[in-house]
């Protein structure tokens, strides 16, 4: 009997010691498992910040746009895209515009001493661009007088001028128009930003800081549209400088040829 109650001593003791055993483990795990969820949510929120920090440039500058507010940010945008339209419409006809003048001019050198006017002017013909333009003009009036065909060279390259600077002009518009609209929504940002002040009549940073940022964001976007534009605009300038440039060598070298070819046609 006293074997027995012995066994089922020890047995309680076994059962009890295993019960405190496990409350123990429990208890020491359950901190690892509040560290292990503290960890993860810190992870989370850092790749939440990773995330945001490494947006892509046109995410962030949609951002910023929706930020800036669709009706200013709107306008310039709109300058941007009829800007850049002129600007690659200029650039595509002014490239088209550009001629090998040395090379024309030897050929319709080679031309009118070998074939007459007329085969000059076929040269010409299948030229394009306003040198080989005014170079025709000038040939053209070449049977009446070198005064003649000098007026017409003068003429027609005033034309051809015109021609080169089309719709520069609204370019040049656009560049103005960006910043001044950005500068609009600047004091209209700034606005609003006292008024919700005087409504609130109170000075928190809150209430300011909406409208100054919006203002600063028109700002940026129109003085960043205009500098793209100015960009354009400077290089079709050059490029219109450097057509003329041709234009006028080539119209001195057609009236040298012309009276050479008169005095050999004399002789």
């Amino acid at each position: 009997m006293k074997r027995l109650f012995s066994i089922l001593v020890i047995a309680a003791v076994m059962v009890l010691g295993a019960g405190n055993l496990n409350a123990a483990n429990n208890v020491n795990t359950l901190p690892g498992t509040i560290v292990n969820f503290v960890q993860d949510e810190e992870a989370a929120a850092a790749a939440d910040e990773a995330e945001e920090e490494t947006l892509g440039f046109h995410q962030e500058l949609k951002k910023r746009f929706i930020e800036g507010g669709p009706a200013f940010m709107g306008i310039v945008l709109l300058c941007l895209i009829l800007g850049l339209a002129v600007a690659i419409e200029r650039i595509i006809f002014l490239n088209l515009s550009t001629t090998n003048t040395r090379k024309l001019a030897r050929d319709v050198e080679d031309a009118l001493n070998s074939g007459g006017v007329e085969s000059a002017k076929e040269v010409c013909r299948n030229t394009k661009g306003p040198v080989a333009s005014i170079y025709y003009q000038g040939l053209d009036r070449a049977d009446e007088s070198i005064d003649a065909a000098e007026k017409a060279v003068v003429a027609y390259g005033g034309v051809q001028m015109g021609q080169l600077e089309k719709n520069v002009s609204w370019l040049s518009l656009f560049i103005a128009i960006a910043p001044m609209l950005g500068f609009m929504g600047t004091v209209i940002g700034m606005i609003t930003a006292f008024d919700r002040i005087e409504a609130a009549g109170d000075m928190q940073p809150s209430l300011v800081a909406g409208g100054i940022k919006v203002a600063l964001l028109t700002t940026v976007f129109g003085l960043i549209v205009a500098i793209i534009l100015q960009i354009f605009y400077n290089y079709i300038i050059a490029k219109i400088d450097s057509i003329v440039n041709d234009m006028e060598d080539a119209s001195i070298t057609l009236i040298d040829m012309l009276v050479a070819y008169k005095n050999k046609k004399r002789i």
